[in-house]
């Protein structure tokens, strides 16, 4: 059944983007049929890197343009799709998926939604992720990435009753996503790679391809806790 992935975490900075880059990677490694779609009109680094297969689609609160999105839903009545979010576009895409009751007519078309929001573990960030949760009542599934690279201790979280209680409430997942090491992240983020051509970019030594190579492998399995198809991830 195709999945509309939306790669969110409503702030800027939180790793959305290298999420999404990094899920697109998997699949293609796996030879899953997706279609990548960026959102992202301010820093659309994600098209940057997967230019060749990446689509574009616009969430706008403006009615006059909120059919921008619709492309997302058409692409999965084939495909699993992975969008990646832009910052502050919670109320847009809720806004879109209610008006049109696209659960509803995903339930009836086969296709399903799934929101991986990537947190840093910051109050702000998790309250976020509180509102999310909890403004789509159970109906869209979450999964909470807990960007290592930002935040590497997530014991205040573990700890916190009211976000335990949502996790409890609505079946949460989480994930831990991997810290990339800030040398090869410069240098992919520069020169725009693929994880594909990292893994063989000339200027790494050996080591540096290794810990690509390592990061992939970590995320990997991360991903593969909670399944990219919807019947592992619901």
């Amino acid at each position: 059944m195709p999945t509309i992935h939306l790669i969110d975490g409503e702030k800027g900075g939180v790793g959305k983007s290298i999420v999404a880059r990094t899920m697109i990677q998997y699949c293609l490694d796996k030879n899953m049929p997706f279609i990548p779609v960026e959102t992202d009109r301010s820093n659309p680094d994600v098209a940057g890197v997967y230019k060749g297969i990446c689509q574009y689609a616009v969430f706008t609160e403006d009615e006059k343009q909120a059919d921008k999105a619709d492309k997302i839903f058409e692409i999965a009545m084939n495909k699993t799709v992975i969008a990646n979010l832009a910052a502050q576009s919670h109320r847009a895409v809720k806004e879109w998926i209610e008006k049109n009751q696209l659960i509803e007519l995903g339930e009836s078309q086969g296709v399903y939604f799934c929101k991986w929001f990537v947190s840093t573990g910051g109050y702000d960030s998790l309250n976020l992720f509180k509102q999310s949760v909890n403004s789509y009542g159970g109906k869209v599934p979450h999964v909470l990435v807990r960007n290592l690279g930002l935040c590497d201790d997530w014991e205040h979280v573990n700890s916190d009753v009211t976000i335990q209680e949502i996790v409890k409430k609505y079946n949460i997942k989480a994930i831990d996503f991997p810290k990339l090491a800030y040398k090869e992240r410069n240098i992919i983020d520069q020169h725009r790679l693929t994880f594909a051509d990292a893994r063989q970019y000339k200027e790494f030594g050996i080591i540096s391809k290794q810990r690509v190579v390592n990061f992939l492998k970590l995320a990997y399995a991360a991903f593969e806790t909670v399944g990219i198809w919807y019947e592992e991830v619901k």
